[in-house]
């Protein structure tokens, strides 16, 4: 009788434990999730705010076609390097993503490099007014990308700890690819698309 009770007992634990357990991680993939949402949702509002700026600055006598043609095809490349919707699992597929996205950003910063040679543009209110949009979209995909990598680097420790990694095993909570970035991206960019305004 004390045998069994003592059994009782302990599969009552274990089970509290592993239910612990459990809800832990669908806590925190729910917050990874909710972490990728937010960088997509950055990134897709940058890449909307695109053919607003690129019919503005095309608007601009002269403006350097070439340069056009690099936002443009930045651009649509981001849209072919697409993952599908919710968490990215696919390391591979997460880094060609990001590949994408850092060459729109580079199109972008090439472009508004030869900005500053039109004054035409410095001084039109719809180009001022997408700066600000892309320059306020630019520190939110940072801070959006912080966040996911704090909410990835989380759930895989606490996934990988015991006894969690049993039950994550038992359940099939697989790891969450992390973003790769190089050291100057880890930063948060200082976009300065100022042009002399005060």
């Amino acid at each position: 009788m004390i045998a069994a009770g003592v059994v009782l007992l302990m599969g009552l634990i274990l089970a509290v434990t592993f239910a612990g357990r459990y809800n832990s991680l669908v806590a925190l993939q729910e917050s990874t999730e909710a972490a990728w949402s937010e960088i997509d949702n950055q990134y897709k509002r940058r890449y909307d705010l695109i053919p607003q700026l690129v019919s503005t600055v095309r608007g601009a006598a002269d403006f350097e076609k070439s340069t056009l043609e690099s936002v443009t095809e930045a651009r649509a490349s981001v849209g072919r390097a697409q993952l599908p919707a919710g968490l990215p699992t696919d390391p591979a597929q997460l880094q060609s993503y990001i590949q994408a996205q850092r060459g729109l950003g580079a199109a972008l910063g090439r472009m508004f490099a030869v900005v500053e040679s039109y004054p035409e543009l410095k001084a039109n209110q719809n180009f001022l007014s997408l700066q600000d949009q892309l320059e306020g979209t630019e520190n939110r995909i940072a801070v959006a990308r912080r966040d996911y990598i704090e909410a990835v680097r989380r759930f895989n420790t606490n996934r990988r700890s015991f006894p969690t990694n049993l039950v994550a095993g038992m359940f099939g909570f697989e790891s969450v690819p992390q973003m790769q970035f190089d050291e100057a991206e880890r930063e948060t960019p200082q976009v300065e698309f100022d042009f002399g305004r005060r």
